[in-house]
């Protein structure tokens, strides 16, 4: 099954990014660069979708990404995850 949710990826002053998933609490990661970023960015939501799946919690719905403020350093993008 195919996830897809926003990502806020927030860019730090020493050119590291900071992402989190505002319709997953908790579930944050970082990235050297931008590249990086959207690499740990996936991995992240795959880990915390499974996490919640083995647990049998439900999977919280995507807010609409047009819902979602960008941080002034940084965008919102989606990311989305093959589980």
């Amino acid at each position: 099954m195919q996830y897809i949710y926003p990502a806020i990826f927030k860019a730090n002053s020493d050119g590291t990014y900071t992402i989190t998933f505002p319709d997953l609490p908790g579930c944050i990661s970082e990235g050297k660069n931008l590249s990086n970023a959207l690499h740990m960015a996936q991995q992240a939501l795959m880990q915390w979708i499974v996490y919640l799946e083995s647990k049998n919690e439900q999977v919280p719905g995507a807010t609409d990404i047009h819902c979602i403020e960008a941080p002034a350093s940084g965008f919102v993008n989606f990311v989305s995850a093959d589980i």
